[in-house]
């Protein structure tokens, strides 16, 4: 009669972890978290461009550039690494 018990017991802990296990995983699939990964950019920039600083937002990185021309701020999608829009700065 132990060894009944015993099993109850360890499957009914297994249910519960496979149950946990499944609704973590549904929740990062819905929420969109992601692992990360290494991207690498190459900006198509005239030479004499020096970056002047970096913001992180929310689903973008905007670059500050500075010199070669007018300063402006590039828009970078960190997960594709791919330009995702550019404002110019007057002078």
């Amino acid at each position: 009669m132990g060894f009944v018990k015993a099993a109850a017991i360890i499957m009914g802990v297994l249910i519960l972890v496979g149950t946990g296990v499944i609704a973590v995983t549904i929740v990062k699939r819905v929420s969109g978290v992601s692992a990360p990964g290494n991207v690498t950019v190459v900006l198509d920039e005239p030479e004499g461009t020096r970056v002047g600083g970096i913001a992180a937002l929310p689903d973008r990185l905007a670059v500050l550039l500075q010199g070669a021309g007018p300063d402006r701020i590039i828009l970078i999608d960190p997960h594709s690494g791919a330009k995702a829009g550019a404002v110019t700065l007057a002078r």
